[in-house]
């Protein structure tokens, strides 16, 4: 587990390797949730980078009668 210190500013340094294997860059942005009273940071991507994210999922089920 890595720890970090919050400075006197509320700023948080993210440790190298983790920038490195999330492949974070300066600039990035990230959304900031409340969940289960932690705190989770969620790196903004675009769209493009989203492209066949999805790939291989079943999308083989029965559909309600509403949603035809």
């Amino acid at each position: 587990m890595m720890t970090v210190t919050i400075s006197p500013k509320f700023q948080v340094v993210i440790p190298r390797p983790l920038r490195e294997r999330l492949q974070l860059r300066p600039g990035q942005r990230l959304q900031v949730l409340e969940y289960a009273g932690r705190m989770e940071l969620i790196p903004e991507r675009k769209i493009a980078d989203l492209r066949g994210f999805v790939s291989g999922i079943d999308t083989r089920f029965t559909r309600e009668g509403d949603r035809l």
